[in-house]
């Protein structure tokens, strides 16, 4: 009974002390150690004894949502005078405790409402019904109190407000960027010149007080403050590191008309600044938001803001400008630049697949595969069409002075690049990868040499096809003279005369002596005869025929210095020996020896050695060595041309 009697006092203060607790909450404290301080003065009340079971179990927890506000109330004073930068963990810890002693007001709260509840529903009395009622209505308010400490100015709002700045001016004040080194600015070429290894991207003490500030923003499930601060400011870091680079060309937009030759110059920087945005940039910053977020309950939020800050980057730029590169026209010396490109993807791949894994990053991977699928395709179409394309020019006419035509200097050329070690190699993965999409089983090792030879077969068949269109038999000898020299002595030694084999490069040396041969015996057979004969006037005859033949094969040229020479010689133990005897045996009494005496033996040598020169010597020996890309540009635009390839 005095249980009841203390109960009944409890009520009639709480009654009592109601409305100011309803206006000013933070005057709780006062208000619930006067009810304590009332219990002693509660005395016997008959009428209540059919509460006596209720109230029993309901004050022990209105007694503890006190003791826990006060609590509160204490942390928060502490909290709200003290700010992180002096003692950040001090402050994370008054922080914690703070937000763990608003959860358990909350949570005391809610079973002491329960319970008041219950003696709700077994009072009769209007007067007792209204104190507890107002009890409730207090102990609902408290129970309020750490969501309204979240609100604008509320203390734990305040608090986490101040944390947040900390984090930002952390950031800000120890993030700088990355030093762009100075193989960037040059063409590449200099190996020695390489990246340096990567930097931390911020001091360890640092990275530990950023991941504490977001273990407890993500204890309240407030980590997104973090995670939006982060990736604007970081974001801002790489797109600094990146000012001092040109990547305007990145915005360059090509169609299927124009060629790749005209931005190759770009696709070489784009292949080095492509591999320092990845390997070195993006690197740095994946790490870095692994680490900061190493203690983030969401799982995978470093990864999200590790997309956000890569697409920042302008990865997507760079993706977007090889693409644009495969959509050019198609053209034989498009595949060397595809093939670099690919080298490139092939040699980040590990890179890509790790940094760029996972689904929030699914729309780089996505671009990444589209682009890497045009590359593929795109360098297996013009492989696979390199065989149709040499033969295409069969149709077209030799060159008119019976040198060596542009296509044959551009397939052995181009066949030398393909089967250099690098892109042969590279070549050969392609297309097996393409071959794996497609389902093939085609593909055989060895691939590219196989096919290569079939492209200088069909080559040699347009080489035999084109000597039989000249009408003059002399020229087609020249014409052939001219390549079988080219393809035995040019190519011998290199990639592609070790792959077409010994035998074939004898074969076409070979051919260049019976070509001579035949050219000597159809050019100037009739020479010795006109100069042998009885007739008076043979040294007449002479004139015409030799005037004739130097005449017509006055424009016509041999590109090889030593086989002009060879050649010239020969035709001067045809000739000069012959014409010598003639003038010598001249009857020099008679008034007409010399009426036809129209060349003087040293002239005749002079001119039989300015035959066969062309005004460009592209294969002098003081013609400087130029490398093998260089050749094929300086030959042909890149394309195989129907008008003129085979001129």
């Amino acid at each position: 009974m005095e249980h009841l009697i203390r109960t009944r006092d409890l009520l009639k203060t709480t009654l009592h002390q109601s409305t100011q607790l309803d206006l000013q909450i933070h005057q709780t404290t006062t208000n619930l150690s006067r009810i304590n301080s009332s219990k002693s003065h509660i005395t016997n009340i008959p009428c209540l004894s059919t509460l006596h079971h209720h109230l029993h179990r309901a004050l022990p927890p209105v007694s503890a949502v006190f003791q826990v506000y006060q609590v509160v109330e204490e942390l928060g004073s502490l909290l709200s005078d003290h700010h992180p930068s002096p003692d950040l963990h001090h402050h994370l810890s008054l922080l914690k405790r703070f937000s763990q002693a608003l959860t358990l007001l909350t949570n005391t709260c809610n079973l002491a409402i329960l319970w008041v509840e219950d003696i709700n529903t077994t009072i009769v009395d209007n007067l007792y019904h209204s104190n507890v009622s107002k009890t409730l209505h207090i102990l609902k308010q408290l129970q309020r109190f750490e969501e309204r400490s979240l609100l604008k100015h509320g203390i734990l709002n305040v608090a986490f407000e101040n944390l947040k700045h900390e984090f930002t001016t952390l950031l800000i004040e120890n993030s700088f960027p990355l030093q762009v080194p100075s193989s960037l600015f040059s063409s590449g070429d200099d190996e020695s010149d390489v990246f340096d290894p990567l930097p931390e991207a911020l001091p360890f003490p640092i990275v530990k007080n950023l991941q504490d500030i977001v273990a407890c923003f993500s204890c309240n499930n407030l980590v997104d403050q973090c995670v939006h601060v982060y990736i604007k400011i970081r974001g801002t870091i790489v797109h600094r590191s990146l000012e001092g680079l040109d990547l305007d060309y990145l915005e360059i937009t090509l169609t299927e008309f124009h060629s790749v030759q005209e931005v190759e110059g770009y696709i070489d920087e784009w292949g080095r600044h492509l591999e320092f945005v990845v390997k070195h940039l993006l690197e740095l910053e994946y790490t870095l938001c692994e680490h900061v977020f190493s203690k983030s309950i969401e799982v995978n939020v470093w990864k999200y803001c590790f997309s956000k800050i890569a697409l920042q980057s302008g990865i997507q730029s760079f993706i977007k400008f090889g693409n644009t590169i495969t959509k050019c026209k198609k053209e034989a010396i498009k595949l060397f630049k595809l093939l670099d490109i690919f080298t490139t993807l092939n040699n980040l791949r590990q890179d890509f697949n790790r940094i760029f894994g996972g689904k929030p990053c699914s729309e780089i991977q996505s671009q990444t595969r589209e682009f890497l699928k045009n590359v593929v395709n795109g360098a297996c179409e013009i492989f696979q069409d390199l065989k149709a394309q040499v033969e295409l020019q069969r149709l077209n006419d030799p060159p008119p002075d019976g040198t060596i035509p542009k296509l044959v200097i551009f397939v052995t050329e181009y066949a030398n690049e393909l089967l250099d070690d690098e892109y042969k190699h590279e070549l050969e993965q392609v297309l097996k990868i393409h071959s794996s999409w497609h389902n093939e089983s085609k593909f055989t090792k060895g691939i590219v040499s196989v096919e290569i030879k079939n492209i200088v077969k069909s080559l040699e068949l347009n080489l035999e096809t084109w000597a039989k269109r000249y009408e003059d038999a002399s020229l087609s000898y020249i014409f052939l003279m001219n390549t079988s020299c080219y393809l035995s002595k040019h190519l011998k030694g290199t990639k592609l005369g070790d792959l077409m084999g010994e035998s074939w490069i004898k074969r076409h040396e070979v051919h260049t002596e019976y070509y001579t041969s035949l050219y000597l015996k159809e050019s100037w057979g009739r020479i010795p005869a006109l100069l042998s004969n009885n007739d008076r006037n043979k040294m007449k005859g002479f004139n015409d025929v030799f005037d004739q033949v130097f005449r017509k094969q006055s424009e016509w040229v041999l590109c090889d210095r030593d086989l002009r020479w060879k050649t010239c010689q020969m035709i001067m133990e045809v000739v000069v020996s012959v014409y010598k005897a003639l003038v010598e045996s001249g009857d020099t009494h008679s008034p007409n020896s010399n009426k036809y005496l129209k060349y003087s033996d040293e002239k005749i040598e002079n001119m039989l050695t300015s035959m066969f020169r062309s005004k460009l010597d592209k294969y002098g020996s003081s013609a400087k060595r130029t490398s093998l890309m260089g050749k094929i540009k300086n030959v042909v635009t890149g394309h195989f041309s129907p008008t003129n390839a085979a001129a």
